[in-house]
């Protein structure tokens, strides 16, 4: 899978200039008892602007599950979402959202479209993205991957499974990546980008328990995971080259993966 750079929690795919992130749930933390020593707005923020700086995109892509409640959006997660707005528009960045099963009121939250999808890199110009750094870029569909989506792409990009791998007992936020893996085409699923979400640990999970209609063969998915301690900057070029200790760190498709633990 060319053309892609892992960070922590966020994939940036060089030939678009777009960084993706999914699974933001905004106002989980005031939803429920769990909670960050410095806030959930801060953590956000603070975190996206780290990898505004390291990868200066000309759009953020964010792949559903923007906000956590269904049924509204509070003052304090408004004022969450503005913030991270205003941290895209000041690094000159387009923030586009794309709706997740969790987003039935972001549209009352939320003056920009909200799409079921979003298309990257479209030859024939019928894509939404008004920059494209690479004409000759495969098309990427940006969904959040709890329905299937009905634009065709040359790569897939989700979220909504949330995946970790467990290792040694110690439970770490991954990617997982599959070549020709969904209509022939590359999935790339990406982990929460809150850190309020515990994840699921996929490590024995099959295909049927993935929830997600894009997961068509589980076994076929290789995790990759990029050091939580590591800021967006220090995580490499495309594909991970260069890395240094931000370097992604790869394991085999799942299907051998769990012959190893």
């Amino acid at each position: 899978m060319t053309g892609v750079a892992f960070a922590e929690r966020a994939a940036y795919l060089d030939r678009h200039d777009a960084l993706v992130v999914a699974d933001l749930h905004v106002g989980r933390g005031e939803a429920s008892a769990v909670s960050l020593p410095i806030g959930e707005r801060e953590d956000l923020v603070d975190r996206l602007t780290a990898l505004l700086h390291g990868f200066d995109p000309a759009t953020v892509v964010v792949a559903g599950d923007v906000v956590h409640t269904f049924d509204r959006v509070t003052d304090r997660s408004r004022g969450t979402l503005a913030a991270l707005r205003d941290a895209c528009e000041g690094r000159g960045a387009d923030c586009e959202l794309v709706a997740g099963n969790h987003d039935a009121a972001l549209s009352g939250a939320w003056d920009g479209p909200i799409r079921e999808e979003y298309v990257l890199g479209a030859a024939d110009g019928e894509g939404d993205s008004a920059v494209d750094a690479d004409p000759d870029a495969p098309r990427t569909v940006v969904c959040h991957g709890h329905e299937a989506p009905s634009a065709r792409g040359d790569r897939y990009v989700i979220g909504h499974v949330h995946p970790t791998i467990e290792i040694e007992g110690d439970r770490r936020p991954c990617f997982l990546r599959g070549e020709g893996a969904y209509r022939g085409a590359d999935l790339l699923v990406l982990p929460a980008f809150t850190r309020l979400a515990p994840g699921v640990a996929v490590n024995d999970m099959r295909t049927n328990a993935f929830d997600s209609p894009l997961v068509t063969d589980a076994d076929r998915l290789a995790p990759v995971v990029v050091d939580p301690g590591d800021d967006a900057d220090d995580a490499g070029g495309a594909d991970g080259e260069g890395g240094g200790r931000g370097e992604p760190l790869r394991f085999p498709p799942l299907g051998e993966f769990r012959e190893l633990l």
